[in-house]
């Protein structure tokens, strides 16, 4: 079973990170919490408080196949801010695992200079965040191992392009048809 990986810090966007999760689950994707606060309990920007699976130092990154930024301020900011974090992101890209960023998000791998020469999105005026980045403007764009999405108005659409990778067309297209999202 594909295993996906989403980091919450205070201030993320709720949307973004548990409709993901959710999208994922239904499609057979194992997903786990991630918290970089220390506690596993984690307030989203809108104080909706979400218990954690793990905290990131328990947790174990080995099978990894997807890591997953939510959007949300000052959530971006703190994972951005998070050394062990972005030493991860930098290992496992190495390893041509996918790697997923919403919203703000992705102002975590421009910030790393993954996004350099790469198509990417993010919310609207956080385009000088990803360094090096062709921004698009479209809701999700995909280059090789990245997944960028605009925010939370596109997050049926981003956790659908994660599960064709992770899985395929046939199972996506199955969650969209419970969902009732019309391609």
């Amino acid at each position: 079973m594909k295993q996906a990986f989403i980091f919450l810090a205070t201030g993320f966007e709720e949307i973004e990170a548990l409709g993901t999760a959710d999208i994922l689950r239904r499609g057979g994707v194992r997903v786990s919490t991630i918290s970089i606060n220390g506690e596993t309990r984690v307030m989203g920007a809108h104080n909706i408080p979400v218990i954690a699976d793990y905290l990131f130092e328990e947790a174990d990154f080995s099978a990894a196949d997807a890591l997953i930024l939510p959007g949300g301020i000052p959530g971006s900011n703190h994972l951005n801010t998070c050394t062990r974090l972005k030493e991860l992101i930098l290992e496992k890209n190495k390893e041509n695992i996918i790697l997923g960023a919403i919203c703000a998000g992705p102002m975590v791998l421009g910030g790393l200079g993954l996004l350099k020469g790469r198509k990417a999105t993010c919310f609207p005026n956080f385009e000088p965040t990803m360094i090096g980045a062709i921004s698009t403007g479209n809701g999700v764009e995909q280059d090789g191992n990245i997944i960028t999405c605009q925010g939370p108005g596109f997050v049926f659409e981003f956790g659908l392009s994660l599960l064709k990778v992770l899985r395929d067309d046939e199972i996506a297209g199955e969650v969209a048809d419970a969902l009732l999202v019309r391609n």
